[in-house]
């Protein structure tokens, strides 16, 4: 029997690249997860997102580099047995009814919770003999999220999990994200195009764009990291006093306004000295401004905190 804590990380990649003919769909990507974290990994469509949860999921071959899911290769059938991957289209088999569909999670799963499926199941009001084809995309979806929690994986990979479910639903099941990863230590990594909901279910992202790592870390070292400036521009652009000093992650110009997301590398003062005819007000971005501005910037210097750095060894 395996020990079901084999490290601090839940997901380990170093220098996972994937190359689809003459494009590269993720290059040069390290990271670490720690487990037990609601992780999110945000960025526009293309960005590679996919492709990353296709390779913890063993669909996908990487080109590069290796990852490590739960102390594991994740080439490695032992892992298997520790991950649940939940598709974006949520393939089912759509001749079978739900009952069958539960009965089939169970026998393929050694460690499979049936009382926890099945609730999962009613709470949508689904009748255990109805046929996965006639039910709802919202209805198959919380079927196939059944499957993912029956299973009681230690990693749960989503992609795109939430986007045709009601409002209701959407609370009720991430609620349970959030209380699987605090009752029973799962590490849920999953992508996701809804801001408002990263903002209240994770507390660690991944910002991807262009298939590299942007930005990874938890929100609460990433968050603080990061200033809104706001002010007049000097010479139709944002005053060279900031941009010298601090970096700039994306700027935006209109009239004689400018507003700047940045990670200050000093103090930044309200009314610098150097430039008194250019004041500028500082204030605290909100999680959707700073992950905004990260994706209209792809070319911006990655963040990537300690916490989240792939260690090399020597």
């Amino acid at each position: 029997m395996h020990d079901p804590s084999p490290g601090p990380w839940a997901i380990e990649a170093d220098d996972l690249g994937k190359r689809f003919r003459r494009r590269w769909a993720l290059r040069e990507f390290s990271f670490r997860l720690p487990a037990g974290r609601v992780c999110a990994m945000v960025g526009p469509n293309g960005a590679g997102k996919s492709t990353l949860l296709g390779i913890a999921a063993r669909l996908i071959e990487p080109s590069t580099g290796t990852l490590r899911l739960c102390g594991t290769p994740a080439g490695d059938p032992a892992a298997r047995e520790r991950v649940a991957y939940l598709a974006q289209d949520k393939p089912l088999y759509p001749r079978f009814t739900v009952a069958e569909t539960l009965r089939l999670g169970r026998e393929l799963n050694p460690r499979w919770d049936q009382a926890l499926a099945e609730r999962i199941v009613r709470g949508g009001g689904i009748a255990p003999a109805a046929r996965i084809g006639t039910l709802s995309g919202g209805q198959r979806t919380r079927v196939a999220f059944a499957l993912a929690f029956g299973k009681r994986p230690e990693l749960l990979l989503l992609d795109e999990p939430m986007s045709d479910l009601d409002p209701l639903a959407r609370d009720e099941l991430s609620g349970l994200l959030m209380a699987e990863a605090a009752e029973h230590g799962t590490t849920v990594l999953m992508s996701s195009h809804m801001l408002t909901e990263v903002e209240e279910m994770c507390d660690h992202l991944l910002v991807v764009a262009g298939g590299r790592l942007r930005m990874a870390g938890p929100t609460e070292a990433l968050v603080p990291a990061h200033t809104l400036v706001t002010g007049r521009t000097v010479d139709g652009r944002v005053p060279g006093e900031l941009a010298e000093r601090h970096t700039v992650v994306e700027s935006r110009v209109s009239g004689r306004q400018f507003s700047a997301m940045v990670r200050p590398a000093g103090p930044l003062a309200d009314r610098p000295e150097a430039t008194p005819d250019a004041p500028w007000d500082v204030m605290a971005p909100s999680l959707e401004e700073i992950l905004l501005a990260c994706m209209r910037a792809p070319e911006a210097p990655a963040l990537i905190v300690d916490e989240a750095r792939k260690e090399t060894a020597a």
